[in-house]
């Protein structure tokens, strides 16, 4: 991207791009892959595996935390700990202890961005999250977001999204997330309720 295209970013985060634009910077679309937002998607015009991604916007104003019931606590997590509740947490993705230890040495990283919560009653790791920052442009991203399966509906996930916001504010100007819109755990209720907006739907098409 270039200096104007930066500027047409910042202008619409979620409208200009399906990525956040540090990635969208570096990350080169495979020729098989086609990316189209929602307002110019034709499915006549269009073959292939169509996955609807979501991506909106917090501008980091008016969060509202959740309090912590006293069965939990916030915990130290590493590279480690992080991949393997990832693991647990989802049957198909993953995110290698190898490639955050690579994050973790990258010159902007911040270890304060990295969070988990443990259930004080067994010592399991209940539920975690990792924020990014690009200070080029003072954009947040929320990474990866999850609940172990047996802690959901608890409040947790608000908990971590909120209090991710809360580290990010006054690191970065604007926050955004992303997620797969038939997820069967909506996300996207999840991050509405925490506050974010301007909803954009992208489609990622895959020829077959």
């Amino acid at each position: 991207m270039q200096a104007l295209e930066q500027e047409q970013y910042l202008a619409d985060p979620c409208g200009a791009a399906s990525l956040p634009y540090r990635k969208a910077k570096r990350t080169a679309v495979p020729e098989d892959v086609t990316i189209i937002r929602e307002d110019q998607f034709d499915p006549a015009r269009c073959s292939g595996k169509d996955e609807r991604y979501f991506k909106m916007i917090h501008r980091l104003r008016d969060i509202r935390r959740p309090v912590l019931a006293a069965q939990y606590q916030e915990i130290p997590c590493s590279a480690g700990d992080l991949s393997r509740h990832i693991s647990e947490c989802y049957a198909e993705e993953r995110l290698p202890a190898d490639e955050l230890r690579a994050r973790a040495m990258q010159p902007d990283f911040d270890a304060g961005l990295w969070l988990a919560v443990m259930d004080t009653t067994n010592g399991r790791m209940a539920a975690s999250g990792i924020a990014e920052v690009d200070p080029g442009i003072r954009e947040g991203t929320l990474e990866w977001i999850q609940v172990s399966a047996a802690y959901r509906r608890r409040g947790l996930g608000r908990y971590i999204v909120t209090e991710l916001l809360q580290r990010l504010h006054g690191k970065a100007d604007f926050v955004t997330v992303s997620g797969r819109m038939n997820n069967p755990d909506n996300p996207l209720a999840l991050y509405r309720a925490c506050g974010f907006t301007d909803c954009v739907v992208w489609h990622i098409i895959r020829k077959r």
